[in-house]
């Protein structure tokens, strides 16, 4: 094996980097899957099919409702039948719902086409956050599966692309339908992965014990209940905040800030910019002070630039500059949070454990961006945003604090509680 003195992506094999291109492949093409909606909700207004800031926060919260459920049926299926396998099928699943969006004639089938999707979504980063922190040793887990996130940002990016392409060259009727005919392409990938990713070794081992199996309700027994109660209520946090912020962040900067198509995109690019190198730092952040620690500065770093971002009249100037700071901060906690879930487990138990975790806070962070398109509706678009955004970080910073420390455990036996 050779040594992790050097940079640490020399040092892994070739099954590691592969394994690493492939999960960094699905994070960006569910990203940029994910991301399409939320560019057109200003579009998808204008040409009349939302009627408001409240039916596009509903469409929002049904996809990351139906996330939630196809996550954690992913991490349980991806304990039963392999985590590549289960891979595979999450990208297929929501690239072709995707694409059925753009044939959707009213908001009633938008609702439905985007919560089908939103199955294969929440699937997809379970089961590839599981089959990185098996793969990859543990003396870089943080490091490999955090960079892995910040195949988000880059996912993001091209969505960003595509949308200020497509309303460059097409009539609004007919660029929102193409940008989600491109969703499909992802699907693509699948044949690549067929072929490079084998199953984790420590998965293969266990699953060659077949009558070791618990039932994935076994998560909830008295020894790992606790463990993930606060694990859910901390991924509940990551991901309102996050939702209650990106959802509405295209609207907010062409309503509250006024933004025209190439002002907005120019923007939102600063943003995903500064997401990419936030997942980057931390990544590197969570393997130098921890898990815990590196997810509680993460949160307050959130909190502390978020608020003032939404609330504040910025002068144009000001709001441009810090808007790369926006991406990082409010980007930069998830690298630590596969790494720490990854370690909470037993490997019998980790899918389980992991999907229920991260996909109950993405079910309860599915109802932030409907209550931001509410409240946004009532008051502000950017005091709804702060003040749900504000409540998230606080819950997950509070609830880092509550867990154990995991840096460095080894998955073949189970995490320290």
């Amino acid at each position: 094996m050779t040594t992790t003195n050097g940079p640490w992506y020399r040092s892994m094999s070739p099954r590691e980097r592969r394994t690493f291109w492939a999960c960094f492949g699905g994070w960006a093409t569910d990203a940029m899957d994910v991301q399409i909606y939320s560019l057109l909700i200003p579009v998808l207004i204008s040409v009349g099919l939302l009627a408001s800031n409240a039916q596009a926060g509903l469409i929002g919260t049904v996809t990351l409702l139906c996330s939630a459920l196809g996550g954690w049926a992913a991490g349980v299926l991806a304990d039963r039948f392999g985590r590549a396998l289960m891979l595979q099928v999450t990208v297929v699943w929501f690239s072709v719902f995707t694409l059925l969006c753009a044939f959707a004639q009213d908001f009633t089938q938008l609702l439905v086409f985007r919560g089908l999707m939103g199955f294969g979504f929440g699937g997809e980063w379970a089961v590839g956050a599981i089959l990185m922190g098996e793969t990859v040793r543990a003396a870089y887990r943080g490091r490999a599966v955090g960079t892995v996130q910040s195949g988000w940002a880059v996912g993001w990016a091209v969505a960003a692309g595509l949308f200020v392409l497509t309303q460059s060259l097409l009539p609004p009727e007919a660029a929102w339908r193409a940008l989600f005919a491109l969703g499909v392409l992802p699907a693509l990938g699948v044949f690549w992965i067929r072929r490079h990713v084998p199953e984790p070794e420590v998965f293969v081992r266990h699953a060659d014990r077949a009558a070791d199996r618990p039932s994935f309700l076994g998560i909830f027994r008295p020894g790992l209940l606790r463990t993930t109660a606060v694990c859910a209520l901390l991924c509940t946090g990551a991901q309102g905040g996050y939702y209650a912020l990106t959802t509405f962040l295209p609207q907010f900067l062409r309503t509250a800030r006024g933004l025209d198509l190439f002002g907005l995109g120019g923007t939102l690019l600063l943003v995903i910019v500064g997401a990419f190198t936030g997942y980057l730092f931390g990544a590197w952040l969570t393997d130098r002070l921890g898990r815990r620690p590196a997810i509680v500065v993460c949160a307050v770093a959130a909190f502390a630039i978020v608020l003032p971002m939404t609330l504040l009249e910025l002068p144009t100037s000001v709001f441009t500059v810090l808007a790369l700071p926006l991406g990082f901060v409010s980007s930069a906690y998830f690298s630590g949070l596969g790494a720490m879930l990854t370690e909470q487990y037993p490997t019998e138990l980790r899918g389980s454990g992991q999907g229920f975790c991260y996909n109950f806070g993405r079910g309860v962070g599915a109802l932030f961006p409907l209550f931001v398109g509410l409240l946004a509706d009532a008051l502000s678009i950017g005091v709804a945003i702060a003040v749900f955004a504000g409540i998230a970080y606080v819950v997950m910073g509070s609830c880092a604090l509550l867990l154990p420390e995991t840096r460095g455990a080894e998955l073949t036996t189970r995490a320290a509680r």
